[in-house]
């Protein structure tokens, strides 16, 4: 059967390296919007068109496009062992309407793994966080730098750190997303599928907790 999983937690908190190991273990899809928007919109596909509408003007993109690209999404091969959405759902609607998509298909989310972390532990990863220009790989130069300064150890690209990864913007982020989230963490305790997972710990004991929650 299918498995269908759910990993969200703030700007920092470690969330792609955490999905990398999980989804190569379980041998299921990853799906993050933010690779579904870049996508859809490189391919000019009609929901990505839709999307740069609302983008071009400043407007949050809708529920109902996000949602849309889901859809198309899980409907490729690589989805029939299951998923893990990373960073998706965001809002409490999000979650509504990806609860009746799976169920559409039969199935539905086991459990979410909420990794958490102060803000302060956060800032400080930020602010130490580089990106490879060419694969999008990230590095961390306290918990996970990469083996030659300013070298991605995936593609041997060139590492930079995004204009908006600084102390400010990110604690706008992090404040957005507190803000976003706190009724869907809500939403899920209620249902009894929400893992809390210490984000401060290790990479290792992390992926540990995140392997003891999946079961």
């Amino acid at each position: 059967m299918a498995k269908y999983l759910v990993l969200f937690g703030p700007p920092g908190v470690g969330k792609g390296t955490q999905a990398e190991r999980v989804k190569d273990e379980l041998q299921i899809a990853h799906i993050a919007t933010g690779d579904l928007f870049r996508d859809n919109l490189k391919r000019e596909t009609e929901l990505g068109q839709l999307a740069k509408s609302y983008m071009d003007r400043g407007a949050l993109v809708p529920d109902e496009v996000t949602i849309g690209m889901v859809r198309a999404r899980l409907e490729e091969a690589d989805t029939q062992n299951g998923v893990l959405f990373d960073g998706f759902p965001r809002t409490v609607a999000q979650a509504e309407a990806l609860d009746q998509l799976l169920s559409e298909r039969g199935g539905r989310i086991e459990k979410v793994l909420f990794i958490h972390a102060p803000d302060s532990v956060l800032l400080d990863r930020l602010g130490n966080r580089w990106t490879c220009k060419k694969c999008g790989a990230v590095y961390n130069l306290n918990s996970k730098p990469p083996q030659v300064t300013g070298v991605c150890d995936v593609c041997g690209g060139e590492l930079y750190q995004r204009p908006d990864d600084n102390l400010e913007t990110q604690r706008k982020r992090i404040e957005v997303y507190a803000a976003q989230t706190a009724p869907l963490i809500e939403y899920f305790d209620r249902q009894g599928r929400l893992a809390r997972i210490d984000g401060q710990q290790p990479i290792e004991k992390v992926t540990a907790d995140v392997r003891a929650a999946i079961g």
